[in-house]
């Protein structure tokens, strides 16, 4: 069944808006893209068409960093603990859901246990159901009793790194994650700095992964832990916070500029709480921390969307509130929809898939109210989502 929708604008992409156009979906692809007259021509017989005379259709988002298994309260392992696999199941379909009203259609859960998003994948590819594009990490790789070592993925030496690795591409993951460094969740565990791994062990850890055909995703506030993923060659750096120290950063040019020759993209990983940060801290200590991205963007490195979902305060029904950190520090909203979409593609090898409307690419859209390149918050006005075609 052919579907045209027609609109006020067309963002093909981000960069280039397109008055008055329209989209013709086929089943799960995008087959036309362009003016509304000439696309409409191309549509079979007995077309549907949806029009939305004030609004604006685009790409799909993407949220490059959640946790499926977390519920975004203060307390995070009590209901992970608590759960029996079906409510920790049928929550996390939940939560997927609340990413796709959103109009978020990709997401890389970046670790749960038991293979958590994984199975709500296969149990909604089954159904046929709309739902965003599920990448997952499974259990990330961490030393024993180190960060994040409640979801199953502590390894003691290299054989039991190539072990778990083994286990998850069986599994179905679509990356491997590594706690590069420590973090803020896990009691009695490294600090957010201090690394966990050095660049050797990365160094096996993405050789052993590229066997399988996976990225690495590295978590790393440490400066230390960042400059041993790069080394390493890792995929993307989530949080990139370059810390030295308690409230010691080192931002390592030399690094970073490595990071844009190689590819290597940086996931903020800021949700909504960003605005209750920069009030706790104040503007200046706030600009100092979150003008890390700006500072990455000036020296090349690619910046992807992802806000942690899951973690306390971090919802995953705002994409809106996370975005507006950008805007905050000074990107045109034209720069946020490409991070937001394309540029997120490319990062997570979906350049060819999605990201961007174009012939071929899967039916991964939304349309909002107004006009985003306006106004930021029409993205918070959304009136339909397609995830694959399917209508959400």
């Amino acid at each position: 069944m052919d579907t045209v929708i027609t609109a006020a604008q067309v963002l093909p992409e981000p960069g280039s808006p397109l008055p008055d156009g329209a989209v013709l979906v086929r089943d799960d692809k995008i087959v036309a893209v362009g003016a509304r007259e000439d696309v409409v021509r191309q549509a079979a017989p007995g077309f549907a068409q949806r029009d939305f005379p004030a609004s604006t259709v685009m790409a799909g988002l993407f949220n490059s960093h959640v946790h499926l298994a977390f519920d975004a309260g203060k307390d995070l392992l009590g209901p992970l603990e608590s759960s029996t696999p079906d409510e920790l199941q049928a929550a996390a379909r939940e939560r997927t859901a609340k990413l796709l009203s959103t109009g978020v259609t990709t997401i890389r859960d970046l670790g749960d246990r038991d293979h958590l998003a994984i199975s709500v994948r296969e149990a909604l590819d089954k159904e046929g159901v709309a739902a965003p594009r599920i990448l997952s990490a499974a259990a990330p790789l961490t030393v024993p009793g180190g960060h994040c070592h409640f979801f199953g993925g502590a390894a003691a030496d290299d054989d039991e790194i190539r072990a778990l690795i083994d286990a998850n591409a069986e599994a179905g993951a679509d990356v491997i994650k590594v706690m590069a460094s420590g973090g803020q969740i896990t009691p009695g565990g490294a600090d957010m700095w201090e690394s966990q791994f050095d660049a050797r062990q990365l160094g096996v850890i993405v050789e052993h992964a590229r066997r399988h055909g996976l990225p690495v995703a590295a978590h790393a506030h440490g400066a230390d832990a960042i400059e041993s993923g790069v080394d390493a060659g890792v995929s993307t750096i989530e949080h990139c916070t370059w810390m030295a120290g308690p409230q010691q950063s080192d931002m390592r040019e030399p690094v970073a500029k490595r990071m844009a020759d190689q590819g290597i993209a940086a996931c903020s990983t800021s949700s909504r709480n960003w605005r209750m940060m920069v009030e706790r801290m104040g503007d200046e200590v706030a600009q100092r921390i979150y003008g890390r991205l700006t500072w990455l963007e000036g020296l090349g490195v690619p910046l992807i969307a992802g806000t942690d979902a899951g973690l306390p305060g971090s919802v995953f029904d705002d994409p809106v509130g996370a975005l507006e950190l950008y805007e905050w520090l000074g990107f045109s909203r034209t720069r946020i929809l490409e991070i937001a979409t394309a540029d997120s593609a490319r990062a997570l090898g979906l350049g060819q898939v999605t990201g961007r409307l174009a012939p071929g690419y899967s039916a991964d859209l939304l349309v909002v109210a107004g006009d985003p390149l306006k106004n930021l918050n029409a993205l918070a006005d959304v009136e339909l989502v397609l995830a694959a075609g399917r209508a959400g």
